[in-house]
């Protein structure tokens, strides 16, 4: 009669961590969609890099981003692009990006992008490098950084078409 009860254990053992991340999933961070991470290959000695993706607010309230950290980064902040006496300069967002409910916020080349900065070790093509994006809430979302070739097209978001 004690087989019933391991198997119950052991499928009580399967389900709670699952239950736990749908759970963790279901807070601010989880309105927002990330689509699209990704970088480029930083050459050896280049202690920076970027991050670019596209960011989709689906809830119903404004979230913030406020910062964001990597294992291969000593620091990761919020860039932007902007013109100045034409001359373009990057400014970092110290009061974070605010997202409005509905959306979408491109980080790409000569815009919005995300500063690896102290690099540990180069960006090498083909890997993927762990961020974790922080909002304002206290919540937060782990994605990988596709890091694509010098040659490589920017990713295309897709995300308003039907298919």
């Amino acid at each position: 009669m004690k087989t019933p009860h391991r198997i119950l254990a052991f499928l009580w053992l399967l389900v709670t961590p699952m239950a736990m991340v749908q759970a963790e999933e279901h807070n601010h961070a989880g309105d927002i969609r990330v689509d699209n991470p990704w970088s480029r290959p930083t050459p050896p000695g280049t202690p920076v890099g970027v991050g670019y993706l596209t960011l989709h607010n689906t809830g119903d309230q404004t979230v913030t981003l406020t910062g964001a950290d990597s294992p291969r980064a000593g620091h990761v902040s919020i860039h932007q692009t902007v013109m100045q006496n034409g001359v373009m300069r990057m400014q970092p967002l110290a009061e974070g990006l605010a997202l409005a409910s509905g959306a979408t916020q491109v980080f790409k080349p000569h815009g919005h992008h995300l500063m690896l900065e102290q690099l540990n070790k180069p960006l090498l093509e083909g890997e993927q490098v762990p961020v974790t994006l922080q909002f304002g809430d206290g919540s937060t979302r782990v994605l990988q950084l596709q890091v694509r070739s010098l040659d490589a097209p920017e990713p295309m978001d897709h995300s308003g078409t039907e298919h």
